[in-house]
């Protein structure tokens, strides 16, 4: 057991030779294939469903802890089929982009089409199996939200990433979806107001795509795949992504305002420094040459995603902060 890669993995996306690879583990291989470094977005997601369920009085453990490895799973499947998928529509081949944030585990001869569809099969099923025995243990409505998750899972990369609707989905998914539907299957009532509590930190998972895809647009453009980016434009995309991190903290201010959030949560607004810096990057084009710092170097072509991707993390930081003090004030915990 490789104790040291498991953490690396879980931090970031390593890069591996074929001979590192053989000598890791299963799990070390598991991790590098299914981009756990990001599945991190997808925990915060599940934990801010937890946290409301548990603000109003409706916390159930168990029911929190599968809602979450099934969350998990998918989005990890999802991750495994998006490589399958790129790889048999030749999107992935000698790809730049993409060897950037990660090996591409087909591409780069680290596994064969038919293990990645066992690893996609395997994590897959975990993340059914849990959707299934929360359909059990809650009851019928459960399952349209697993059907809905099913779908995005499958279809996210073809057809939706290809027709510009990859990122509303990805708002959808980390938003109502995980947020709403993961505090609906732990609560046992559906609240807009939690849909609502969803958005900011939704929205922030979006930029972090939208950033991505801003980057990617002339690969994207040239491969056939119209994102919303590809369709709009760099100059439009840019302001989209500005506008989106805004109403992050908009949508804060307006639960506060509206009592559904104390003002113990405005304890996002220490991210709008970082907010500030990122604005900067965002109101110029896309630089033409590799940046002279060595750290953006390292990342290079990648550009706009990653300052999409801090200010995400600082945001998302403070906004899981503000939830937990909010409610250890509220005497709940």
């Amino acid at each position: 057991m490789n104790f040291a890669m498991w953490a690396q993995a879980l931090r970031t996306i390593p890069r591996v030779s074929k001979a590192e690879w053989d000598r890791l583990d299963v799990i070390s291989r598991w991790l590098i294939a299914s981009r756990s470094a990001v599945l991190v977005m997808t925990f915060i997601s599940a934990a801010i469903a937890g946290i409301l369920a548990f603000a109003a009085g409706l916390f159930d453990l168990r029911l929190w802890l599968l809602v979450t490895l099934g969350l998990v799973m998918a989005h990890a499947t999802n991750n495994l089929l998006n490589d399958v998928t790129d790889s048999l529509r030749g999107v992935d081949r000698g790809n730049y982009f993409r060897s950037r944030y990660g090996p591409q585990p087909i591409e780069h001869g680290l596994l064969t089409m038919r293990e990645m569809l066992v690893y996609a099969a395997i994590t897959g099923l975990a993340a059914l199996a849990a959707g299934i025995y929360l359909v059990w243990a809650t009851g019928w409505p459960t399952l349209l939200l697993l059907a809905l998750g099913a779908f995005f899972v499958l279809f996210y990369t073809f057809p939706l990433e290809y027709v510009g609707l990859g990122e509303p989905a990805v708002l959808v998914v980390w938003g109502p979806l995980m947020v709403g539907g993961g505090y609906y299957v732990i609560a046992g009532a559906w609240s807009w107001n939690v849909v609502l509590a969803s958005l900011p930190y939704a929205l922030g998972v979006t930029t972090v795509i939208f950033g991505k895809h801003i980057d990617k647009i002339p690969a994207d453009r040239e491969k056939g795949i119209y994102t919303l980016p590809v369709l709009l434009g760099e100059r439009l995309s840019r302001g989209a992504a500005i506008s989106m991190m805004a109403l992050q903290y908009a949508f804060v201010l307006y639960l506060v305002l509206t009592g559904f959030f104390t003002p113990v949560m405005l304890l996002v607004l220490l991210a709008l420094p970082m907010f500030r810096d990122v604005l900067k990057v965002y109101l110029k084009p896309r630089p033409e040459e590799v940046p002279q710092d060595p750290r953006l170097a390292a990342l290079w072509p990648l550009w706009f995603v990653n300052f999409a991707f801090v200010h995400n993390r600082r945001f998302g930081v403070l906004f899981l902060c503000g939830l937990i003090l909010e409610a250890l004030l509220r005497g709940v915990l």
